[in-house]
C-alpha cells in the first residue's frame, strides 16, 4: 500500500463534498508529474490525505481512498470544462484520474503550521518550500504521523 496526499480548494472541492457524494473523480489535475503520480503509481486501497489549500488555516482535513485505478480524465476533451485541452484527443487523452472514495474527516484537522513545527514530519513534501504538486507522494511514518496529530 502506498500513501498520497491531494489538495483541493474546499470552495471548489471539500471534504464535506467527498463526504456527501461518497466517491468522485479526481479529474482536473494539469500537472504532469501529478498526472504520473495518479496514473503510474497510485492503486485501489491506497490512503490519501485530503488537504485543504487557498484557505485559512491550509490543513490536512481527512482521509480518502483510491478506488478505481487510473483513466483518462475525460474533463480535458470537453470544450465547455474549465479543465479542457485543446491537445488531448480521445486517441491521446494526455491526462489521467483516479476515483477517490470518503474514509474520514478528522476533528481535529492538522494545519500546515502544526506539520511545519513537528520534527517528525520533517522531509515531507506538503511542508517543503515552494511545493505546489495537487497530488503528491507520503511516507507511511508521515502518514501515520498526521494521524496521531489529529488525535492531540
Amino acid at each position: 500500500m502506498s500513501y498520497w496526499l491531494v489538495k483541493s480548494e474546499p470552495n471548489s472541492y471539500s471534504i464535506d463534498d467527498l463526504a456527501r457524494d461518497k466517491k468522485t473523480a479526481w479529474d482536473g489535475v494539469r500537472n504532469y508529474q501529478a498526472r504520473n503520480y495518479m496514473r503510474d503509481q497510485m492503486k485501489v486501497g491506497d490512503q490519501v490525505l485530503f488537504y485543504h489549500s487557498s484557505t485559512n488555516p491550509m490543513a490536512v482535513v481527512g482521509v480518502a481512498e483510491v478506488a478505481s485505478e487510473s483513466y483518462p480524465d475525460a474533463s480535458a476533451l470537453d470544450a465547455a470544462d474549465h479543465h479542457y485541452d485543446p491537445k488531448a484527443t480521445p486517441e491521446n487523452p494526455i491526462w489521467a484520474l483516479v476515483d477517490l472514495a470518503f474514509v474520514e474527516k478528522f476533528k481535529n484537522p492538522v494545519t500546515l503550521k502544526a506539520a511545519k513545527a513537528d520534527p517528525q514530519l520533517e522531509g515531507m513534501m506538503l511542508i517543503k518550500q515552494g511545493s505546489r504538486f495537487s497530488v503528491q507522494p507520503v511516507s507511511k511514518a508521515h502518514f501515520k504521523r498526521i494521524i496521531e496529530m489529529t488525535q492531540l
